[in-house]
């Protein structure tokens, strides 16, 4: 079963600001994603506390997510490690 996503206006606008060879890396990330969201090298995990979740794209770049239902992932924020505190 492959996961679909939805992305939010924040999530759309911090993506356009990376630069060509991260979306790219971006783009391949989400393609292993979406068929195991609990992949090692995305190296997932809850944000404590929240219903958020952050994995890794590369050493820098994270995605903030959460589910919605059971085959939909809502990816909320995207952008340098920096962007987890403030979820």
């Amino acid at each position: 079963m492959a996961y679909q996503f939805t992305f939010t206006d924040r999530f759309q606008k911090h993506f356009r600001n990376l630069s060509e060879k991260e979306k790219t890396q971006v783009r391949n990330k989400l393609a292993l994603f979406s068929e195991n969201p609990l992949h090692p090298s995305l190296r997932t995990k809850r944000i404590q506390g929240t219903e958020f979740f952050e994995c890794s794209i590369n050493m820098d770049i994270r995605i903030i997510w959460y589910y919605e239902g059971e085959i939909l992932i809502v990816l909320v924020d995207i952008g340098h490690h920096d962007i987890l505190g403030k979820y």
